[in-house]
């Protein structure tokens, strides 16, 4: 079975790849003077490239089809200069360095591709020059960079604090389970973060304000919300958030909504907010559990870097 991405948010992603086709010097002359019977080496070996990346999703089973938005390849001799740049090795030895670069808007990375397009560029090479030398050799073969996704998190320095406040009648009078504190607990966990309280209250502004509050007193990293968010009579837990917010993080919360949006059209009736009092940075989530599962895929962890800048970090 393929791996599920669903859930994951569509974000810019990078990669660069490279090989190295080790060739006599005599070859590296008759690319030079342009003197191979089948055309110029580079040209085919970068069409090559391109179908290789394009048809990646054919030959590797387990990678999913993508778009590439960006794609390109260079062709580098070997020199003194150069040799240490694409190799590991100490005593120089001719050849070709391809390097590939690929971008995409997508849920999963590219690197794959990037690494497929130059393995097809340097088997290219070897097809073409197979007939005049019997010293080729392709090697080196690696991704050297690679954007997007989890590689691109910041680094947060300490472990986030973290509470969760469910808002619910039916949760706090005992008459249902809570499922979706539970649940952003196990996610917080799993994205290295700390959670040092969970309380249920009822849907009562007030009730809500007052332990918000005292956590804000306590300087919790982050205060989370579940429940309330919606359009019924007793969804409340906006506008107690909002009365209480210093700066609203607007675009933390278009984010949440754009990628549940995204899964399920009634994603729009939710009016989520988020936004920071003193330090403390609250985020109000829906109250079902897919709710709470999409608003956090589409935040985390990137969202532990908004305290940073709060406290006077860079972007």
């Amino acid at each position: 079975m393929m791996r599920d991405i669903s859930n994951k948010p569509t974000t810019l992603r990078t990669a660069k790849a490279q090989a190295v086709v080790f060739c006599s010097r005599a070859t590296i002359e008759l690319i030079r003077e342009k003197k191979i019977p089948k055309g110029d080496v580079f040209e085919f070996a970068r069409a090559a490239g391109y179908l290789g990346a394009k048809n990646t999703p054919h030959l590797i089973p387990h990678c999913h089809p993508i778009t590439i938005d960006s794609l390109k390849f260079d062709f580098n001799i070997l020199t003194n200069d150069n040799f240490t740049r694409y190799t590991s090795l100490q005593e120089f030895r001719p050849g070709i360095a391809i390097v590939g670069e690929a971008k995409c808007i997508g849920r999963t990375g590219i690197e794959i591709e990037a690494i497929t397009g130059v393995s097809i560029a340097a088997l290219t090479i070897y097809d073409i020059l197979k007939p005049f030398d019997g010293t080729l050799e392709i090697s080196h073969t690696k991704v050297t960079e690679k954007t997007g996704g989890k590689s691109s998190t910041l680094a947060i320095s300490g472990k986030p604090i973290c509470a969760i406040l469910v808002c619910s009648d039916t949760s706090h009078s005992g008459k249902r389970e809570d499922t979706s504190g539970k649940l952003i607990k196990k996610i917080l966990e799993g994205n290295n973060a700390d959670v040092v309280d969970i309380a249920v209250v009822a849907d009562e502004k007030n009730e809500i304000q007052n332990k918000i509050r005292s956590w804000v007193t306590k300087d919790i990293h982050y205060i989370f919300t579940t429940g309330g968010t919606g359009l019924s009579l007793r969804d409340i837990t906006t506008e107690a958030v909002e009365e209480l917010l210093e700066k609203n993080m607007i675009g933390i919360a278009e984010a949440m909504r754009s990628h549940g949006q995204a899964r399920a059209q009634r994603a729009m009736f939710s009016r989520s907010v988020v936004g920071s009092v003193n330090k403390t940075i609250i985020i109000s989530l829906p109250g079902s559990v897919n709710g709470v599962q999409e608003s956090l895929d589409a935040i985390l962890p990137e969202l532990f870097h908004a305290r940073t800048i709060l406290l006077g970090g860079s972007h």
